[in-house]
C-alpha cells in the first residue's frame, strides 16, 4: 500500500492483479485497486473529479479525467473517509497510475487539489 497527504487529505491505495478479467495471449491485463480517502482536516470535504495518469511498460500513456469517483461525488466528513473499488487496463505486464481529486471545503466552497500518490500495478509472476 502507498500513501499520501495533501491538503489536509490521506489517500491510500492498494492494487490486485485480476487473473480471472485479463487475457495475457491477447495483451490485456485487468488490475482493480483501493483507494481510501481520509478526511483530516476540520470541515466536511467533497470529491467533485479526478484525474488520472496512466503508463505502461511500453511507454504508452493515457490521461483519464470525470467527475467523482465510480459515478458519485462523496462527502467526507471531518475524521472519516471514504473508501471505493475501482479498476484499470494494461496492455502489458505493470504500469503505474498517479493523479489528483478535485476537492470541495464544503463550509466555504473553495476548491482545492489533493494528489492521488503514485502506484504500480503488476502482475504476480514478474515480481520473481
Amino acid at each position: 500500500m502507498v500513501s499520501k497527504i495533501s491538503g489536509g487529505v490521506t489517500v491510500s491505495v492498494e492494487t490486485f492483479y485480476q487473473p480471472d478479467y485479463s487475457n495475457p495471449s491477447n495483451h490485456e491485463f485487468m488490475f482493480a485497486y483501493r483507494i481510501t480517502i481520509e478526511n483530516n482536516n476540520a470541515f466536511p470535504i467533497r470529491l467533485l473529479r479526478r484525474h488520472w495518469h496512466i503508463f505502461d511498460a511500453t511507454g504508452s500513456v493515457r490521461e483519464v479525467e470525470g467527475e467523482g469517483v465510480i459515478g458519485v461525488q462523496p462527502m467526507i466528513n471531518p475524521g472519516t473517509n471514504y473508501q471505493y473499488i475501482s479498476g484499470c487496463n494494461l496492455k502489458t505486464e505493470m504500469g503505474k497510475m498517479y493523479g489528483t481529486y478535485k476537492m470541495e471545503n464544503a463550509n466555504n466552497k473553495k476548491l482545492f487539489e489533493v494528489a492521488i500518490p503514485a502506484f504500480e500495478m503488476m502482475v504476480p509472476f514478474k515480481l520473481n
